[in-house]
């Protein structure tokens, strides 16, 4: 077991940036910049994992279009390693982002692929063996048998306003690690409060995170603490913090690194990830990394 793996779809973000506001229907406005890059999901973690000298793997979907081999590309260019396959629609999500001086406005496109038993069983075997493994919804039975290899467990959710305890307790019962943000955390557990969250949480995990936004990073390992985000990273796009947190977190996992540490890591890998525009943009390396850890060991308490 000497990688980290994680099944999902690639996006591809077109960046707008410099809008002084949204343009209203019928209106055209020029933006000072634009960019084309790969977007949030697991498949940026998994390259920031790269970046951090983890061998990584991703299992997707890719086809033959512009934004596949743009995609590749990228991949390819990270040391990322992938298993491609074939979609039943258009492969990739697109979005195109218009990003203000207060805000974010997305528009997007994907479609929803059909998981067959023969499609499970190629995801499944497109990450055996991976120590670490990242998990989304809709193929538990491919978790179910990675745990039973002795793969731990990551379950990383996204916010909506429908999601629910009862909708993913089967994920939650099955990983080893949640990382839920506070708006998700209220959404699961009724509350805001960061230990009343956590204290709900250790009824399924040993060691539970609850993710603060600006207010850092809460755990129980224990005791109930708490990692303060790293003031000398200032935000300019919070795009893919969530997923590059999740890197951080990863590679402590993956390092057999401290709890605490995990958690530190992950806030410097998701603080670095906001001082520029994109999900991929600004990142750390192995090196970085570890200079940072020594330097902000105090702020954990």
């Amino acid at each position: 077991m000497s990688f980290v793996a994680a099944f999902g779809k690639l996006n591809v973000d077109l960046l707008y940036s410099g809008m002084p506001r949204i343009p209203n229907e019928g209106e055209e406005i020029y933006c000072k910049d634009f960019k084309v890059c790969l977007g949030g999901g697991f498949p940026a973690t998994m390259i920031n994992c790269s970046r951090l000298g983890v061998t990584a793997k991703i299992g997707t979907f890719l086809g033959d279009d512009m934004f596949s081999q743009f995609a590749k590309e990228q991949l390819s260019a990270t040391g990322t390693e992938y298993v491609a396959f074939e979609s039943n629609g258009y492969p990739l999500n697109v979005t195109s982002a218009i990003i203000t001086s207060t805000d974010r406005t997305f528009v997007s496109y994907g479609n929803k692929e059909n998981y067959s038993d023969e499609m499970l069983e190629k995801i499944y075997n497109a990450l055996k063996g991976a120590k670490i493994v990242g998990m989304q919804e809709r193929i538990l039975p491919v978790y179910k048998e990675l745990k039973k290899d002795g793969a731990i467990l990551v379950l990383d959710t996204g916010y909506s306003e429908d999601m629910s305890f009862e909708k993913i307790k089967d994920m939650i019962e099955l990983a080893d690690y949640y990382t839920p943000n506070i708006d998700e955390t209220e959404k699961i557990t009724g509350t805001r409060d960061y230990k009343e969250a956590l204290k709900f949480l250790h009824e399924y995990f040993e060691k539970p995170v609850v993710k603060l936004g600006r207010d850092g990073c809460s755990g129980f390992d224990g005791d109930y603490f708490i990692v303060p985000e790293i003031k000398e990273f200032k935000c300019v796009d919070a795009t893919g913090a969530g997923d590059a947190f999740l890197s951080g977190f990863m590679y402590g996992l993956y390092n057999d690194l401290d709890f605490r540490q995990c958690i530190l890591a992950g806030n410097i890998t998701g603080g670095k990830c906001v001082t520029g525009i994109g999900c991929l943009t600004e990142y750390v390396n192995e090196k970085e990394l570890e200079v940072y850890l020594k330097e902000y060991q105090r702020l954990i308490r």
